[in-house]
């Protein structure tokens, strides 16, 4: 029953810790968030895992535009622009 026990408590620390991680926006490589920042990349990035594995990945680009007017900058939303994505088998 121990190690029941433990394996639950275990599972319930690494759930708390995915779900800090996603609150604070740390879910990418910091070597995608480099790619997505010097492309000045704007739009949806999505990711389906099932079982612990990426089972889809895509992106939509131009959700959102930078509208410059005036010198003040705000954000209007837009058709995508661009979609891809890949699928895991």
């Amino acid at each position: 029953m121990s190690s029941n026990h433990s394996q639950s408590e275990n599972e319930a620390t690494n759930f708390v810790e995915f779900r800090r991680k996603v609150r604070c926006a740390e879910v990418l490589s910091p070597v995608v968030e480099r790619l997505l920042w010097s492309l000045h990349f704007t739009g949806r990035v999505s990711v389906v895992v099932q079982n612990g594995r990426v089972l889809k990945s895509g992106y939509e680009e131009g959700y959102f535009r930078q509208h410059e007017s005036g010198g003040s900058s705000d954000f209007s939303a837009h058709p995508p622009e661009g979609r891809a994505e890949r699928e895991t088998l």
